[in-house]
């Protein structure tokens, strides 16, 4: 029996997977491809609020091993009078489908559980030979910190099936990546993230005899001006420039009439394979000095730039989204991070999906048109390699 990709959608929709939650759409999703002897394996790790569930599924056992990758868990919907329709209720008007996680990503893992099970229910019913294999990896902590999630179960089939003679081939990740249609662009890389904590030393006194204090809200300012007006790179071929982003300035001061002692900033870079945690790190700090030298400066890396080789793989994958789409697609590594940090060092991962401009929005929504396209697209991918 042929299955409608927007029947599971819908089901999908319906599970409140506010990070780390999603054991129960995983759940579902095991049942489904349990149906067509999928051997499946759902994985815990972590504990109490971070416990995190995760699924790895396979149907058969031969190369190659096609994979498919994402995750069920979605962003807060927020203010629910700010929606038109319940988050957690698929609504479809005329041709646009509305419902938390369509885009990023409960959409696209629709259209490859579809896609697979149709693949395989078509291929049983021709009596055909089934080439390689299919194989699912979800997680329900990728809008989190991703400490339990996607890394965690890697390593675990790593050392269970991977590792011997079941790697995978080649992953598909359906991250929302398209711009205007779907199709258009693909991601083979990701930008790097490091977060700033930032803290200006100065001197606290009475507003009135500023001429005896050392205001660190001005020197923050002035260095945070000059930290945004700096041109870090240019850009590469498949990345754009690296950009710092200030998300917070804060004194904790409850009165006008005292200069604080203190100001504290945080800020973001999103960098490109030009840099790395060291060389950013040093970089900010040699700039810093600049205006002040009695600051403390803390930093986070949560994950690295990276960009895989171009290589036929990738190209295969292209080649389909072209034939199948009819329009020019194109490698551009744009935007924040994902799963494929992880996975890209046990696979090659190529990331499409649907279009970006919806994800974590009220009302999140998209065209029934661009699902059904991202359907075909990976369909199309199995019929011709498997």
């Amino acid at each position: 029996m042929i299955i409608d990709h927007l029947d599971i959608l819908r089901e999908l929709i319906s599970f409140k997977s506010i990070t780390p939650k999603g054991i129960d759409a995983l759940e579902y999703i095991e049942s489904l491809l349990k149906k067509q002897n999928f051997e499946c394996e759902i994985k815990s790790f972590g504990t109490g609020k971070e416990k995190t569930h995760n699924l790895y599924a396979r149907f058969s056992r031969a190369r190659p091993n096609i994979c498919f990758a994402g995750h069920v868990d979605v962003v807060p919907p927020g203010n629910l009078d700010k929606w038109s329709y319940d988050p957690f209720t698929m609504h479809k008007i005329e041709d646009t489908i509305y419902g938390r996680g369509i885009v990023d990503m409960k959409g696209a893992l629709a259209a490859a559980l579809a896609a697979s099970l149709n693949f395989i229910e078509v291929k049983k019913s021709n009596n055909k030979k089934f080439k390689g294999s299919i194989s699912f990896l979800l997680t329900s902590d990728e809008e989190g910190t991703g400490k339990y999630g996607t890394c965690k179960m890697l390593e675990y089939i790593n050392n269970k099936y991977l590792s011997n003679d079941q790697p995978i081939d080649f992953c598909i990740l359906g991250e929302p990546t398209s711009e205007q249609k779907v199709g258009d662009i693909v991601k083979i890389g990701r930008r790097g993230s490091i977060n700033f904590d930032l803290v200006i030393n100065g001197y606290q006194g009475h507003v009135a005899y500023s001429d005896k204090t050392t205001n660190p809200i001005n020197i923050m300012v002035k260095t945070l001006h000059h930290l945004q007006n700096i041109k870090l790179d240019k850009g590469t071929t498949f990345f754009q420039s690296s950009n710092l982003e200030v998300t917070s300035i804060d004194t904790n001061n409850q009165t006008r009439n005292i200069i604080p002692d203190k100001c504290s900033a945080k800020f973001n870079i999103r960098f490109n394979d030009l840099f790395d945690e060291k060389k950013l790190v040093d970089l900010i700090r040699q700039e810093i000095i600049k205006y002040h030298n009695n600051f403390t400066l803390d930093h986070h890396c949560s994950s690295k730039a990276f960009n895989q080789k171009h290589n036929n793989k990738f190209q295969e994958f292209i080649n389909i989204i072209k034939k199948t789409t009819n329009i020019e697609t194109i490698i551009n590594n744009l935007g924040g991070t994902s799963d494929a940090r992880f996975i890209y060092k046990y696979a090659p991962v190529i990331e499409f999906g649907l279009k970006n401009a919806k994800a974590h929005k009220t009302n999140e929504c998209c065209n029934i048109y661009d699902l059904q396209m991202l359907y075909k697209v990976y369909y199309s991918y199995l019929a011709e390699y498997l």
